[in-house]
This record gives C-alpha cells, sequence and structure tokens, in this order.
C-alpha cells in the first residue's frame, strides 16, 4: 500500500528523473551554454536571444518591456504582441540573461520545457487520482514528445509547453466540478471539489477560487505564447463537450456555477492582460491575415508514423523521408509511432463505455484532424480535392494565426492522459499477475518516442573589433544603428551580436512580424528598401568562399550584386531611418566597404573586421 508520505518521495524522486532525463536531452547546450544552441534553426535562436536582451535592459533600468518598440525595425518599430516574444520568460530569466548572457538563459529555458512540461502534467494526473507509475509515464510522454522536442529546435516560445495541462485542470474543475472521473479510479462525475484530509476548508467559493487561478494561467500563457493558449482553449473547450454529451443533466446542473467562474477567470486575465491586448488590437502597428501559406504548415498523413532522426529509434529512410517535410524539422510535430497508435486504439475500444475515454479520444481525433489543415498532405503531396474541417476554421477570426501542425502539442498532451487513464483502469481490471505485463505493453508502446539529444551548433560570435568600435562611437542608448548586413528573416547574425552587446542600440531592419503598407501581416514587414537590399548583397558576396559565414549566407537565396540603386534611393532611404551610426563588418578594400566610403566618407572608427561612422 502506498501511504501519503510514500507518494509524495516518489513524486519528488519522478520530478527529478524529468530533470535529469532534461539534462540528457541539453547535454550538448550545457557543454557551453553561453554559445551553444540547438542546430537547426538560426534564425529563431538569434531572434529569441535578441528578445532575451530586451526585455533584460528593459528590466535592468526598472521597468517592464514596452510592447510597442522602435528598438527593432526602427524607426517604424514593432508590435512585441503581434510577435512570439516570450515575454514573461525573457522577465523572469533577466537576471540570468544581465549576468550570463541571452543564450545561457535560452538554454534553460529548453531544459525547462523538457522537465516543466513533463512534471505539469505528472501533477495534473496525480490531482486527478491517477496512479504514480501511470501518471509518471504520461508526464514523460508529454514533456518529452515528438511534438515538443522539435519545437526545441528554435521554437522556445511552444517548447515551453508547462501551463496548458494547468490550464486545462483548472478548466475543467470550473464547468464539471473536479477531474474527470473514471468509475473506480475517482468518483463519478460531477466529482464536486473536495478538501483533502488535513485541510482545512476555504472560506472562498471554489468558482471563485478557481476562476482566480485559471485567469492567472492564461494571463502568464498569453505572455509566453498566444498561439499556444489559443490551441489550449480549444482543446479544453472539445474536451468539456465531450464529457457534457455523456452527462447532459449534470452539465445543465452546473452551466451557472460554470459561468460565474469562468467570469471571475475572464476578470482576472483582463487585469493582468488586457493593457496588451489593447494595444496589439487597438495600437500601434496592428495587423491582419496571417503571414503563412495555408497548408503549409500541416501535419503530412505519413508524419504520424515516419520517426525522424531527432528520435532515438529511426531508420535512414525514414530519417530522410522527415527531412523532405515541407514545413523543415521544428514544425515536424505529428509523430506518435505505431505501437502507441495502435495500444491506444485497443484501449479505446476496450474502455468505450467510459466517459472520459470517449471524450478524451474524441478531442485527440479532433485536433489531430485539424492538424491536417484544410487539405491533406500526404508523402509531400497534397490532395486539393480533399477538403478538411479547418478549411473553414482557418477563416474564424484569430484562427488564422494558428499553424495547425502546432495542435500536435495538445494533441500529445491528451494521448498521454489518454495512455495513463487506460493502463490504470486495465491494472484494476486484471487480475495483479497481469499488471506488470500491461505496465510493459504501455512501455514498449512508447518507446518509439524517446529523443536524442539536441544537436547543438555555436551561435554567431561577435565580430573582431566590434566592441572597440561601439566603445569607440560614444553613441547615447537606444541610439539608431544601420547595421550592414541589414538584418532580416535569413540574415539575423546582427540580431545576435545585439542581444550580445551590453549597450543598447535600435536596430534598423530586423527579423519579425508586422504590417506592410496594406495593414496585412508579413515576416519583416515590408521587407527590405533598395539601398538595405544593395547594401547585404554586397555583404554575402564578399565573404570568404568556405567559410561558414558564407554558407550560412549562401543558402538565404541571396542574388548576386545588382546596379547600386540611385543616388535619390539611397538619399529617400537614410532619410527615413536617420541613423546616429552606421557599423558595417567588412573591410576598407571589399566593395562593400568601398560603397561605404563613398557614400559616407572615411569611417571614424576602423577596428578589428568592423568599420563605423558616426552620423549626424
Amino acid at each position: 500500500m502506498v501511504t501519503v508520505g510514500n507518494a509524495t518521495a516518489l513524486g519528488f524522486l519522478v520530478v527529478a528523473g524529468y530533470l535529469a532525463a532534461a539534462l540528457l536531452v541539453t547535454w550538448r547546450l550545457w557543454a557551453d551554454p553561453a554559445s551553444r544552441t540547438v542546430a537547426g534553426n538560426p534564425d529563431d535562436a538569434d531572434l529569441f536571444a535578441w528578445y532575451m536582451r530586451y526585455a533584460a535592459t528593459a528590466v535592468a533600468h526598472g521597468h517592464l518591456p514596452a510592447l510597442a518598440t522602435s528598438a527593432l525595425n526602427a524607426p517604424q518599430g514593432i508590435n512585441l504582441m503581434w510577435n512570439s516574444s516570450l515575454l514573461l520568460p525573457c522577465i523572469v530569466l533577466a537576471p540570468v540573461t544581465l549576468l550570463a548572457g541571452p543564450q545561457v538563459s535560452l538554454t534553460i529555458l529548453t531544459t525547462a520545457g523538457f522537465a516543466g512540461s513533463a512534471a505539469a502534467m505528472f501533477w495534473v494526473l496525480r490531482r486527478w487520482r491517477i496512479s504514480v507509475c501511470a501518471a509518471a509515464l504520461a508526464g514523460a510522454v508529454y514533456g518529452f514528445s515528438p511534438a515538443i522536442l522539435q519545437s526545441a529546435i528554435g521554437h522556445y516560445n511552444l517548447q515551453l509547453a508547462i501551463l496548458p495541462p494547468l490550464i486545462i485542470d483548472a478548466f475543467l474543475r470550473l464547468v464539471i466540478g473536479g477531474a474527470p472521473a473514471v468509475d473506480g479510479l475517482a468518483p463519478p462525475y460531477p466529482t464536486g471539489l473536495r478538501v483533502r484530509p488535513g485541510r482545512r476548508p476555504s472560506s472562498v467559493p471554489p468558482p471563485v477560487r478557481y476562476g482566480i487561478w485559471l485567469g492567472l494561467l492564461v494571463a502568464a500563457q498569453l505572455f509566453v505564447s498566444e498561439e499556444l493558449a489559443l490551441t489550449t482553449a480549444l482543446a479544453g473547450l472539445l474536451l468539456a463537450a465531450g464529457l457534457a454529451v455523456s452527462f447532459p443533466r449534470a452539465a445543465a446542473r452546473r452551466i451557472w456555477t460554470a459561468l460565474a467562474g469562468l467570469a471571475v477567470a475572464a476578470c482576472v486575465t483582463v487585469a493582468l492582460a488586457g493593457w496588451a491586448l489593447w494595444i496589439q488590437f487597438f495600437g500601434p502597428l496592428t495587423q491582419s491575415g496571417s503571414p503563412f501559406l495555408h497548408d503549409f504548415y500541416v501535419n503530412d498523413l505519413t508524419g504520424f508514423v515516419t520517426p525522424s532522426a531527432y528520435l532515438l529509434f529511426h531508420t535512414t529512410a525514414s530519417a530522410a523521408a522527415a527531412a523532405k517535410y515541407q514545413g523543415q524539422a521544428p514544425e515536424y510535430l505529428g509523430y506518435l509511432g505505431w505501437p502507441l497508435i495502435i495500444v491506444l486504439a485497443l484501449a479505446v475500444l476496450v474502455f468505450w463505455r467510459r466517459p472520459v475515454i470517449r471524450a478524451l479520444a474524441f478531442t485527440a481525433a479532433v485536433l489531430g484532424c485539424l492538424s491536417l489543415g484544410g487539405h491533406p498532405l500526404a508523402g509531400g503531396t497534397t490532395n486539393s480535392s480533399v477538403t478538411l474541417p479547418w478549411h473553414w476554421v482557418e477563416g474564424l477570426p484569430l484562427a488564422g494565426s494558428v499553424l495547425p501542425d502546432r495542435l500536435s502539442i495538445l494533441t500529445d498532451g491528451l494521448v498521454a492522459v489518454l495512455l495513463a487513464l487506460a493502463l490504470d483502469l486495465a491494472r484494476a481490471r486484471l487480475r495483479s499477475g497481469w499488471t506488470a505485463a500491461v505496465s510493459a505493453v504501455a512501455i514498449l508502446a512508447c518507446l518509439p518516442l524517446l529523443p536524442r539529444p539536441l544537436a547543438a551548433a555555436t551561435a554567431p560570435p561577435l565580430p573582431a573589433g566590434w566592441r572597440a568600435a561601439f566603445a569607440a562611437l560614444h553613441l547615447p542608448r537606444g541610439a539608431r544603428v544601420l547595421v550592414v548586413p541589414v538584418p532580416e528573416v535569413h540574415l539575423t547574425g546582427p540580431m545576435r551580436w545585439a542581444a550580445d552587446t551590453r549597450r543598447q542600440y535600435s536596430v534598423i531592419g530586423g527579423y519579425f512580424i508586422g504590417p506592410a503598407w496594406n495593414g496585412l501581416a508579413y515576416v519583416d514587414g515590408n521587407g527590405l528598401t533598395a539601398t538595405s537590399g544593395y547594401l547585404d548583397q554586397l555583404w554575402v558576396y564578399g565573404l570568404r568562399p568556405g567559410s561558414l559565414a558564407a554558407a550560412v549566407a549562401a543558402s538565404t537565396g541571396s542574388q548576386p550584386p545588382t546596379t547600386a540603386p540611385a543616388p535619390a534611393e539611397v538619399r529617400a532611404d537614410l532619410k527615413a531611418w536617420r541613423p546616429a551610426a552606421v557599423v558595417a563588418v567588412t573591410s576598407s578594400s571589399s566593395a562593400l566597404g568601398q560603397y561605404l566610403i563613398r557614400l559616407f566618407g572615411s569611417p571614424a572608427v576602423r577596428a578589428g573586421r568592423v568599420l563605423a561612422w558616426r552620423l549626424r
């Protein structure tokens, strides 16, 4: 018999195991946390490093980061709420960023994403009175799932999936009065909110208490990832609807209590995040539409059973097939594997009479279907003749900003819960001699999900002479600087350099999502101007052939230098930018250096590989 004390000790042991596993998956990053980043998505890694530095600088000066700022894409600026700015984690980790640099913060965040997501799922399932073993397995399935593993390739806002299980738990306690009930495992629906032995009843009514808790969680998630907040809400609504269909009378009796609690949650969310949402939808730089193509970032049907090279158990053929996915590795999120799919299908058939099993299976199936997008993709080929439900969903307000394949994060959470419930039900039904066999089958079904340690790459170091050049320029804080190469979606190195520079300055250009001239959302907004595009072309084709920087730059699809823009165009761009300084990573003898000297005269600073001009 497991006592409360033993269960608590086992719980701490399980969480410690999650942390150890997270360190094992990220050990290549921890070999040099200040300079090592996850390989495979340098553009997003540089972007999040910039966000880390931006928030830390604000905190260092005693205020929260501004949500509309010209620190990037000066002088127009960006609206951070329309971007994956990871505000809450960036603020929490600001002391680490200030002391050790932004990449250390990102490494901590990646490790916390794995261990924290697993621990959150484990904690929720223990609240639902799932056994320690089943809850531990489900936590590992969710926290180290392929969806979260692949999101770790630069998508820090999605990989930090700690709050979704907590949000759905709080939501269900409001709408059904407790945890989802399974006969023999928990009190029948509706469970009611019970006080654990030895704990004095609270004077705060349950709808208010859980409404406050839900509001806090939702507000926090909005400042981690609005997209994940929206998909979590969708998963919670579908799960609650599935339970309500099985218990219509009980659901009807709780409707006013649930509405009261949800109203409290809405008030708390608005109180904490309303100002940010107002700036997003009614402030400067508002936008409409999605910058991404429809039916591009969707799950491939074959992706559910084709393991990538990021998983321990894969073949050369499966890794090659996964690498061909059109959305690339950070979006290859759908894999579950045949063993787990078969075990779950059998469990649903055997325990179909259990309402919570039906509700979980229904929700997972709906999210899985929606993750396929508007038209199914199979083996890299889109079947346009078949129309799926997402085709109509993506036209709804805000839904268009959700990438369908990312619903896999919530699907994996539902799969983990379904596995835990089915495991406990099977062990309760069978004789004691068979429980070990049932547990072994569940573990074996999950083995294909085992991750490999993440591959690491070296973040772009500061160019030689960078710090000396900025020190010699004596720029005031926040001064507008034209860095060459001018940063854009595929040339993000200058944003990394800005993140690693302790002197804050406003970056002209950048990688961001913003409105173009027509108000529609695009990556990099209006894009490069004639002048910035020509400067980048000169820089890319002036790199030493065979160098790492040249290989990265060549992969961006940059074209050879064309005819220089007309002097009138250059003057117009410079007048719009009004830079306080120009800092170029080049030499005086290069084509880029010669062009800049013709524009601005002899450089005021020559340091290492950096030329710099102080402008009036």
